[in-house]
C-alpha cells in the first residue's frame, strides 16, 4: 500500500522517455536551406538569451523568499520541508518550460521545410514538437511529486499528513515561477507582436513576418518565450496543483472513514494522472491529416487523439476506484467523469467561440467592414457572452462532483471537496496530449514566419497559415482547460487553507455577515482587474517602444524598405527583453503580498473572502479575455484567407487593430489570471501559521 506512489514514478519515467524519443524524431528532419537555418538560429539564440536573463531575475526572488520561509521554519510557523519544496516546485516549473522551448525553437524551420512536402508532414513535425512540451510537463510534474513522497516516507518516515501537507506547498514555488514566466513571456511576445503589426501591416502595408520589419525576429522569439516556455510553466503549475491539493484533501476526507486506508485516497489522483500519461501517448499516434484539409478536418484530427485519451481514462478510472476504495465509492468515479466531461465541453465551447469555422468568429470578421471600432466592440461582446457556458459547465461539474462523491456519506464535507478536487484531476488527466495540441501552435506560427522571411513558395505559407489558425483555436482550448481546472483546484485549496488554520489554532468565520469576509471578497474580486491592468499597461508600454524603434529604422536605414539593407533585429529583441524583465516583478509581488497583508490585518476570515472573491471574478475575466483574443486573431486570419476584402484591404487593417487589442488579452493578462487564483491560495496556505498568531482583527 505504501508503495503505490511508484506507479506515478514509473509513469513519469515513461513520459520522459517518450519526450526523448520525440525530441530525436524532430531533430532528425531537415532544417531547410541555409537562410532558413540562419533565421531559426536567430530566434533560438534570442529566446535562450531572454530566458537566461529572466531566470537570473527570478532566482533572486526565489532566494529572498527561501530565506523568509527558513526564518518562519525557525519559529515553528511551518515545517523545514516547506522552503525546499518551494524551491523544488519553482525549479521543475521553469525546467519544463525551458525544455519545451528548446525543442520548439529547433522545430520551427523543420516544420517550414516539411510543409514544402505537404500539410500532413508539417502537422506531424509541429505536433511532435508539441508533444515534447506536453509530456515534459506531466513527466516532471509526476516526478517531482513522487520523489518528494518517496523521500519523506522512506528516508524520514513521515506520516501521511506531514507528507501531503509538505507536497502541497511546492505548488507555491510552481505557481510563482509560472506567474513570472507567463507575465514576463507574455509582455515580451505581445509587445513585439503589437509593435510589428501596427507599423508593419497597418502603417507600412507589408506582409506579416516580412524580413524588412525590424520587429519580426522579436515577434518570433516572443512566441517561444511566451506561448511555449510561459505556457509550459503555467500548465505545470495547474497540473501539479490539482494533484497535490487532491492528495491533501484525501487524507482529511478519509480520516472520518476508518474502513478505508487513507493511502488509497492519496494514491487515486496519482494513479489517474499516470493512466492519463499512458493513454495520452497512445492518442498522439492518432493525430494525422490529409492535403488541403479544412480547418474543421484539422480540428477533427487533433480531437481524435484527445477524445480517445479521455474515453480510455474514463473507463479505466472506474476500475481504479473500485479496486482501491470499493464499489460503494462509485460516486468518486462519477466525480472524475464530471471533470473529464467538463474539460471536453469547455474545449468545445472555446472552439465554437474562437474558431473561424463557426458563426461567432465569422460574424466578428464581417464587422470589420465598418471599421476598427465595430470589430473591437463586437469582440468584447463576444468574449463576455462566451463566459456563460463555461460558468454553467463548471458549476454543474462542482455540484455533480460534490453530490456524487458524498453518496452514502452526506455529512462528510471533506469527501465532497475531495470529489471536486478529483474532478480537476480528471479534467487535466489528458494534459499530455491536450498541451501537445496547444504547444504545436507557436511552432506552426514560427514556421510561417520563416517561410515568409525565406521566400518559400506561396503554398508553403498557406499550409503553415492553416496550421497556425488551428493553433490559435487549440491554444484557446488549452487556456479554457487551465482556467476551468483553476476554478476547481482553487476550491480545493481554499478547503486546505481552512484545514491549515484549524491545525494552527487560528480563528476564522465562514459567514457573509462578517465584515472581514465581505472586505476580503471585495479586495479579492478587485485583484484580477488590478493584475490585468498592470500586465495590459506593461504590454502597451513595451509595444510603444517597439513602434518607435520600427518607425525609426524604416525612416533612417537607407534601402530597408526596398529590401537592399538589413533591419537591426537585435534592437527590438533587446527592447522587449528589458521591458518584460522590468514589468513582470510588480504583478507577481502583488499576487504574493496581497494575501499576506490581508491575513495579517483581517485574519483567516479576510483571507477566505479574498480567495473566494478572486476566484469568482478571475475565472470569468480570464475566460472573457482568452476568448475575445482568440476570436480577434482568427477573424483576422479569416480575412487574410480572402474573405471580406482579403489581405491589404481596409477590413484587414481593422482586423489587425482588433487582433492587436486581443493579443495581451489572450496571451498575457488572460492566461496569467488562472495562475493568480491558485498562487493566492498557495501563499495563504504557506503563511497560514502567521495569520493564526499575528492578525490584527
Amino acid at each position: 500500500m505504501e508503495d503505490l506512489y511508484l506507479v506515478s514514478l514509473a509513469a513519469s519515467v515513461i513520459a520522459l522517455i517518450f519526450v526523448l524519443i520525440q525530441s530525436k524524431k524532430v531533430l532528425a528532419f531537415s532544417e531547410g536551406n541555409e537562410l532558413m537555418q540562419k533565421i531559426s538560429k536567430a530566434i533560438r539564440t534570442g529566446a535562450a538569451a531572454f530566458l537566461k536573463r529572466q531566470y537570473k531575475t527570478v532566482s533572486i526572488f526565489f532566494l529572498c523568499l527561501f530565506v523568509v520561509l527558513c526564518v518562519m521554519a525557525m519559529f515553528d510557523l511551518l515545517t523545514w520541508y516547506v522552503p525546499f519544496a518551494f524551491i523544488s516546485g519553482g525549479f521543475f516549473s521553469g525546467l519544463s518550460g525551458y525544455i519545451g522551448m528548446s525543442i520548439a525553437t529547433r522545430a520551427n524551420a523543420r516544420t517550414a521545410a516539411a510543409a514544402q512536402e505537404g500539410l500532413n508532414r508539417g502537422l506531424r513535425i509541429a505536433f511532435s514538437a508539441g508533444t515534447v512540451m506536453g509530456f515534459t510537463v506531466v513527466g516532471l510534474g509526476l516526478l517531482d511529486i513522487s520523489l518528494w513522497y518517496g523521500i519523506m516516507k522512506l528516508v524520514f518516515n513521515e506520516s501521511l499528513e506531514t507528507i501531503t501537507s509538505a507536497i502541497i506547498t511546492f505548488g507555491m514555488g510552481a505557481s510563482s515561477m509560472a506567474l513570472f514566466a507567463r507575465v514576463g513571456g507574455g509582455i515580451f511576445t505581445k509587445g513585439a507582436d503589437v509593435g510589428a503589426d501596427l507599423v508593419g501591416k497597418v502603417e507600412a502595408g507589408i506582409p506579416e513576418d516580412d524580413p524588412r520589419n525590424p520587429a519580426t525576429i522579436a515577434d518570433n522569439v516572443g512566441d517561444n518565450v511566451g506561448d511555449v516556455a510561459g505556457m509550459g510553466a503555467d500548465l505545470y503549475e495547474s497540473y501539479v496543483g490539482s494533484i497535490v491539493s487532491t492528495c491533501a484533501l484525501g487524507v482529511l476526507a478519509f480520516n472520518k472513514i476508518p474502513a478505508v486506508d487513507r493511502v488509497y485516497a492519496v494514491a487515486i489522483p496519482l494513479i489517474i494522472a499516470s493512466i492519463g500519461v499512458l493513454f495520452s501517448i497512445v492518442g498522439t499516434f492518432l493525430v494525422k491529416t490529409k492535403e488541403n484539409a479544412s480547418q474543421k478536418y484539422l480540428l477533427g484530427a487533433l480531437r481524435r487523439g484527445t477524445n480517445f485519451s479521455a474515453i480510455a481514462i474514463a473507463v479505466i478510472s472506474f476500475f481504479v476506484v473500485w479496486l482501491l476504495l470499493g464499489i460503494e465509492f462509485y460516486g468518486i468515479w462519477l466525480a472524475i467523469i464530471a471533470g473529464l466531461f467538463a474539460g471536453v465541453m469547455i474545449g468545445l465551447c472555446t472552439e465554437y467561440f474562437t474558431s473561424d469555422t463557426y458563426k461567432p468568429t465569422k460574424k466578428l470578421a464581417k464587422s470589420s467592414e465598418t471599421g476598427s471600432a465595430t470589430i473591437i466592440i463586437n469582440g468584447i461582446g463576444l468574449g463576455m457572452l462566451s463566459t456563460i457556458l463555461p460558468v454553467v459547465i463548471v458549476g454543474i461539474a462542482i455540484l455533480v462532483a460534490y453530490l456524487c462523491s458524498t453518496i452514502g456519506y452526506a455529512g462528510n464535507t471533506e469527501l465532497g471537496l475531495y470529489g471536486i478536487a478529483l474532478a480537476a484531476v480528471g479534467m487535466l488527466s489528458t494534459l499530455g496530449i491536450t498541451l501537445s495540441t496547444d504547444a504545436y501552435g507557436p511552432v506552426a506560427d514560427n514556421a510561417g514566419g520563416i517561410a515568409q522571411m525565406a521566400n518559400l513558395p506561396a503554398e508553403v505559407r498557406e499550409r503553415t497559415d492553416a496550421l497556425d489558425s488551428l493553433g490559435n483555436t487549440t491554444a484557446a482550448t488549452g487556456k479554457g482547460f487551465a482556467i476551468g481546472s483553476a476554478a476547481l483546484t482553487a476550491l480545493a485549496l481554499i478547503a486546505n487553507f481552512v484545514e491549515k488554520m484549524d491545525a494552527n489554532g487560528g480563528e476564522y468565520v465562514l459567514s457573509l455577515m462578517d465584515p472581514r469576509v465581505l472586505v476580503g471578497i471585495l479586495i479579492g474580486a478587485c485583484l484580477p482587474f488590478i493584475f490585468s491592468a498592470l500586465t495590459m499597461n506593461a504590454v502597451g508600454r513595451a509595444a510603444q517602444s517597439v513602434v518607435v524603434e520600427v518607425r525609426r529604422q524604416f525612416s533612417k536605414i537607407t534601402g530597408l524598405m526596398e529590401g537592399k539593407s538589413d533591419a537591426d533585429y537585435a534592437k527590438c529583441v533587446d527592447i522587449c527583453s528589458k521591458a518584460s524583465l522590468k514589468e513582470m516583478v510588480i504583478p507577481t509581488l502583488l499576487a504574493i503580498a496581497s494575501p499576506i497583508v490581508v491575513g495579517l490585518v483581517l485574519g483567516g476570515s479576510g483571507v477566505i473572502g479574498l480567495l473566494c472573491g478572486s476566484l469568482v471574478s478571475g475565472f470569468i475575466l480570464a475566460i472573457f479575455m482568452a476568448n475575445s483574443g482568440g476570436a480577434w486573431d482568427n477573424a483576422k486570419k479569416y480575412i487574410e484567407a480572402g474573405n471580406y476584402g482579403g489581405k491589404g484591404s481596409d477590413q484587414h487593417k481593422a482586423a489587425v487593430v482588433g487582433d492587436t487589442v486581443g493579443d495581451p488579452f489572450k496571451d498575457t493578462a488572460g492566461p496569467s489570471i488562472n495562475i493568480l487564483i491558485k498562487l493566492l491560495s498557495m501563499v495563504s496556505i504557506v503563511f497560514s501559521g502567521l495569520f493564526a498568531k499575528f492578525s490584527i482583527f
